[in-house]
Parts: structure tokens; sequence; C-alpha cells
């Protein structure tokens, strides 16, 4: 058994599974009326007997919620219904939750089946710690699932993890601010660059028009720039790693992003803050304008101690400043099978059902994600609240699919160090990023 390189869970995974409000929306989530019992697969129904008896441990991630709790206990009563088998269902607090995989990779107490954060597959496998679910992925309802959203979990043409629901980040905007300002909502980059500079012209110096993020998650703000350029972080050749930060379309992104800071759109003095950082300053009328996703708005409403929420606030899609809309990174969360279970076929019967489209839209709905299947995302394309995050998750792309991108994302801070250098003046773009490039290739490939 391989010793896991444990790090924290990013933002964005974590806050996908809280069971959040819809994005765009600042009302609690409602837990809905139950839906017709799925049809779920035939081979889970022909099997009802085979697995009287049985008992199937299965882990969520976060805390409980009603609407939650209320889908889990009915999902479970279908499986139960189909294969005759019982859930042992348990909730891990995101602060435990690096080390009950930790615990449970290494020896004992895992579970059959688990929530996992998408971003965090590829670590789990490279411990041994999930097992394949490739056939599932393939066929039935989820065939119809798109092969895009499949980027993290497949590895070495083995998928490791099902898509369960989704997150796309779209720009968060002071919509009260905009009505008194009378600006627009940016449909360009030029037009939300002058939407930035008149916020900071009328509400103060120290107010980032737009915030530059610069902290764990930098990338998700750095990615959406470069992606939009045609630019990608890193190319698997063969068996090895090759960096593309110093490819032209990855240097433009790169430009737009530390922009922001040379630019004067956001303050020179708040290179190392991360989305929790600046949606703070966000609820305390710092910021005008910042990529993330419905998760914030509750924290957001706490923060500003019931100020800012309601209509106070809006979404729209990141522009592209070479045009159109930016692509997101494709956040979510997937259902996948541990890889110590005894019970690997049932366990694939449970993620069957989950994954199957009547449950997997109620797992996107109920919980505030986006859903993984295409006619049920393109039905939110002009939703006042989940359009922009559908649209921009349309395109979404995904990080270096490496088990050591997190090493180079959060540990060493790779091209946070190399944006800082710029934007301080210690290197050029072209010297930061071929430094930059070195340092990644050398992470991913050990």
């Amino acid at each position: 058994m391989k010793i896991a390189k444990i790090s924290a869970a990013t933002a964005t995974t974590a806050a996908l599974a809280l069971g959040l409000a819809a994005c765009g929306s600042s009302q609690p989530a409602e837990t809905a009326a139950p839906a017709p019992a799925a049809t779920g697969s035939a081979a889970a129904s022909e099997a009802g007997p085979k697995y009287a008896g049985k008992t199937l441990s299965v882990w969520r991630l976060g805390n409980s919620n009603p609407a939650a709790a209320a889908y889990m206990e009915e999902l479970n009563a279908e499986f139960t219904k189909q294969t005759g088998a019982q859930v042992k269902l348990e909730w891990i607090p995101w602060p435990t939750v690096n080390d009950k995989f930790a615990s449970a990779a290494t020896g004992t107490g895992g579970p059959d089946v688990t929530e996992i954060g998408n971003d965090q597959v590829p670590l789990w496998q490279s411990q041994d710690a999930l097992s394949p679910v490739t056939d599932i992925a393939h066929a039935g309802e989820q065939a119809a699932i798109p092969q895009n959203l499949f980027g993290l979990e497949t590895i070495d043409n083995e998928v490791y993890g099902m898509p369960w629901g989704a997150g796309a980040r779209a720009v968060l905007y002071r919509a009260d601010w905009f009505k008194e300002l009378k600006i627009e909502v940016p449909k360009s980059w030029d037009e939300l660059v002058a939407a930035a500079k008149k916020i900071q012209k009328e509400k103060g110096s120290d107010v980032d028009g737009f915030a530059f993020n610069g902290g764990s998650d930098a990338n998700h703000l750095l990615g959406a720039f470069a992606w939009s350029e045609g630019g990608e972080y890193a190319v698997k050749e063969g068996d090895k790693w090759v960096g593309k930060l110093s490819d032209p379309a990855f240097a433009k992104g790169f430009a737009t992003y530390t922009g922001l800071v040379q630019e004067g759109l956001s303050g020179k003095s708040r290179l190392t803050l991360n989305t929790v950082d600046i949606r703070k300053r966000f609820a305390n009328d710092k910021v005008g304008m910042y990529l993330t996703a419905g998760w914030d708005l509750p924290g957001i409403e706490e923060d500003s101690k019931g100020k800012l929420k309601g209509d106070k606030l809006a979404f729209f899609p990141l522009p592209a400043k070479s045009g159109g809309e930016a692509p997101s990174f494709f956040g979510g969360n997937d259902i996948a099978l541990w890889g110590s279970t005894q019970q690997a076929e049932l366990g694939k019967e449970y993620i069957k059902l989950a994954t199957s489209k009547t449950w997997a839209d109620r797992y996107a709905k109920e919980g505030g994600l986006l859903p993984v299947y295409p006619d049920t995302l393109a039905a939110l394309n002009e939703d006042p609240a989940q359009g922009p995050f559908a649209r921009a998750f349309a395109k979404a792309k995904a990080f270096p699919a490496d088990s050591n991108w997190t090493e180079a994302n959060e540990t060493k801070a790779v091209l946070q160090n190399a944006a800082r250098a710029v934007i301080e003046g210690k290197k050029d773009a072209a010297t930061a990023l071929a430094d930059a490039n070195k340092e990644l290739e050398e992470i991913l490939n050990q």
C-alpha cells in the first residue's frame, strides 16, 4: 500500500457537498417532494434476492441537512427495494475527511462506496484507494454523461469515479452598486474592466473593482483566463507530463491574470488572498466583483450581518478577453468504489442507481449543483440564477489529472509564486513562466 500524500481538500470541493442553495439564490435549499422511484439498472432489479441480508457502507462528505438527508433516505430505500441490501450511511465532516481517507487507505475501516471531490480522485487512485468503475461509465443511462466530465476520473484508460453533481464559477457582483452607478452587466472583457474602474472611482481606492485571487484556489481564476485563450497547464505525452506554461496561449491568459493588479483593478497589497478571504472583503463593501459560485452566498450574508443578500447580489459569466465566455474549472462531486471493499459488485449496483438520470438530477438540484446529464443542464441555460453557471460549465476544463497536481497547486504554489514575481517586478513574465514550467514538470513527473 502506498503512503498517501495528504493535502487539505480544496474549498471548491468542500463547498460543493454542503447542500447549499442553488447557485445564484440566497434562499436555503428546500427538501424536494419524493420523486417517483427510479427504475435503476435491470441488473440491479434482477439481483435483489442475491444481496438480501447484505449491508453496504456508504460515506457522504460534509454535514447533513434536511434536503440531503431526505435524498439519501429515499435513495437508500430504493436501493434496498431493488437489491435487498441495507445501507449503513455515515456523514464525514469536512475537517476530518483527509484523515478518514488516509486511515482507510492505509488500514481498515473504509467504506464500500464514497462520495469524493472530483479533484481528489487522482490523489486517492494513486494510493490504490479506489477501484475502477469503467464498466458503469460506458453503459446504460450513464453513457450519456459527456466524456469531458471524466477528465479527472480517467487514469490509464480506467474510470475511478462517476460524476454525480457538478460545479462551475461565474462572476459574483454587487447588483445594488451596479444599479446605483448605472453600470450594465458586462458582456465583454473591456466592459468588465470599465465597470471595475467605475466602482473604484465611486467607492474608493481601497475597493477592488475585480478581485485578484492569488491564494490556494488561484488557478480557478488563472485557468479560466488561460483556457479561454486555448492554453493548457500540461499535457501527457506517453507516460510523461510536458508543461505548456510558456506557450503563447497560456502566456496571454497569464498576462490577463497579472494585469488585474498591474492595471489597478485589484490592490497590490492583497496578492495572497483566496476566495474565502475575498468573500469576507466583498461582504464588507471592499470588492465589487470576483469569481466564485453560489456556495459563497450564505457566508456573505453571515459576514455582512444580513445586509448583503437577495437582489443586492447576482452573477454573470466571466467574459474572455478574446471574446465570448471563459471556460470554468469543472468542480464537482463524484461517487466512487473504495479500493478495499469486499462488496465490489454490490457497490457498483449502488453507484449505478445513484448516478442514473433520476437520482443524479435530484442530487444536483437538491444540493445546489449542476446536473451532469446534458439535457437537464441545457434546460438551465436561460435560467436567471443557474444560467451563468450552466453556460460556463458547458465548456468546463480540468487541471492535469495527476496525483501530484495538489502539490503544485497548493503546497508549492507554482503559478501563484510566478504571478507574484511578475507583479512585484522580480521577474519578467517569460522568465517567470519558464521557471514555473520547469518546476511544474518536475512535480508532476516525480
